[in-house]
């Protein structure tokens, strides 16, 4: 949703991979925390929500990719991106 205004609630659902249910529960919940706006209104004669990152959802995403960036360049600057488990060794 970041890389767009408005997406339709439909082609989230898809994108995501979840119910209707599970979708909307969590848009009412990211609502509530206003991260994201809703919009409904019709295409047709047909239903359709709209869905949007506000800019303090903008903003928190924003905060969560920079401390993503920051985790992924401190385990490379330990080596432990190149670590590699080995099982034990079989005769």
């Amino acid at each position: 949703m970041a890389a767009t205004d408005w997406a339709e609630f439909g082609f989230v659902r898809d994108t995501v991979g979840l119910s209707d249910s599970a979708l909307s529960k969590q848009v009412t919940t990211l609502a509530n925390l206003e991260f994201v706006e809703v919009d409904k209104g019709y295409v047709g004669k047909r239903p359709r929500t709209w869905i949007r990152l506000s800019t303090t959802g903008r903003s928190a995403l924003g905060g969560h990719i920079t401390a993503l960036q920051h985790i992924a360049a401190t385990a490379a600057e330990h080596g432990i991106a190149h670590r590699v488990e080995r099982g034990p060794a079989t005769a």
